[in-house]
């Protein structure tokens, strides 16, 4: 099986953390959210660095500064050294400077992050259009970034200066739910141009090259919770990946991903770094994983239960996740290389999912 033609959720007989040398973790909506530790991370980052797999943390949110970052988690329990913390930051920054002259103006539309990565490069922030920048870079700033920032922008790249984004991630989970990202503060300024900027962060090529020249990891495994920058980036970079529902993407979202989306491994938290994951097996007339099997009829996804009266609801964890993992199987079976548009409201709701 090709990875542009991934048509079921992969099997392994060894744990992912003895499989693979390197977890490249995603951190906002997996590793913790609004600055909380998700439920289960600390232990299970623990026991796969006991086991001795190299732990690094990828993010694309551009508005802390690597040491920031580490010591973030190491009071969260996870001890971390900056040099562990990969970030957007640092890859556009690299982007910039391998275009521009060392010592170049920046002019920097987001935090602090943007600001240390860039001076890591030789390059040098500036805070208004009207400071000589030859080059605009917008990162996530946080809730507080005023409005007036993005005007100051606008100005600079009206002018010919080139534009570069940490990332376009539309949104970012936190405590309270889903708030807007970078990506949406992207828009705004590309609204008001009609540019496109240079982009750095997961999924593109920029990030995942940036990761393994600071981890040099061999046999990585790509841990995240979004479809569209964490799958995404692996499936560029050609590496495994794991999705954990801890954040942004929910089952049904993923049984419709296209190819591109679709990831290796699928578990409820990070806990499915330390076990195996189940095969899937069967065909177009049923798919099966645990006691579940998985098939479509008609216009719908169905799921059944060995051993369950119709309708009965799972009750653990783990069968949850073979009835999702075998539902996969039969939407990405269906869809081929494109979409599934399958109602699957019934089979969802049987793993309480």
């Amino acid at each position: 099986m090709t990875r542009q033609s991934r048509t079921s959720p992969a099997g392994s007989e060894r744990a992912l953390h003895l499989a693979y040398d390197t977890a490249l973790l995603d951190l906002d909506g997996v590793v913790y959210a609004g600055g909380l530790a998700i439920e289960h991370a600390v232990p299970s980052l623990a026991e796969a660095r006991g086991a001795g797999m190299h732990l690094a943390y990828v993010t694309n949110n551009a508005l802390r500064t690597p040491d920031a970052v580490a010591a973030h988690l190491t009071e969260l329990g996870v001890p971390t050294e900056a040099g562990e913390v990969i970030t957007s930051a640092q890859a556009v920054a690299r982007l910039i400077s391998e275009q521009l002259p060392a010592g170049s103006k920046v002019l920097v539309i987001g935090g602090e992050g943007l600001r240390v990565a860039l001076r890591e490069r030789g390059l040098e922030p500036v805070e208004s259009a009207e400071d000589g920048p030859v080059a605009v870079v917008q990162g996530y700033g946080g809730p507080e970034l005023p409005w007036g920032r993005f005007a100051e922008a606008a100005y600079a790249i009206a002018r010919g200066v080139p534009w570069y984004a940490s990332n376009t991630d539309l949104t970012i989970p936190g405590a309270r739910g889903i708030a807007p990202g970078n990506g949406a503060a992207v828009e705004v300024v590309r609204i008001a141009t009609g540019a496109e900027p240079q982009v750095a962060g997961k999924p593109l090529p920029p990030m995942h090259r940036e990761t393994i020249l600071r981890t040099g990891a061999r046999r990585p495994l790509v841990v995240g919770d979004r479809l569209d920058t964490d799958i995404e980036g692996a499936f560029n970079g050609e590496v495994d990946s794991l999705l954990v529902l801890t954040g942004v993407t929910d089952a049904a979202r993923l049984l419709a991903a296209e190819p591109r989306h679709r990831p290796t491994y699928v578990d409820a938290d990070l806990r499915g770094m330390l076990t195996g994951q189940p095969e899937v097996t069967g065909g177009v007339d049923g798919f099966r994983c645990g006691s579940w099997t998985a098939a479509v009829r008609g216009d719908e996804l169905v799921l059944e239960r060995a051993g369950g009266a119709p309708g009965d609801p799972v009750a653990a964890g783990g069968e949850r996740m073979d009835g999702l993992r075998a539902l996969c199987a039969a939407a990405w079976t269906h869809a081929g290389e494109g979409s599934c548009g399958l109602d699957a409201g019934k089979a969802l709701a049987l793993l309480g999912l």
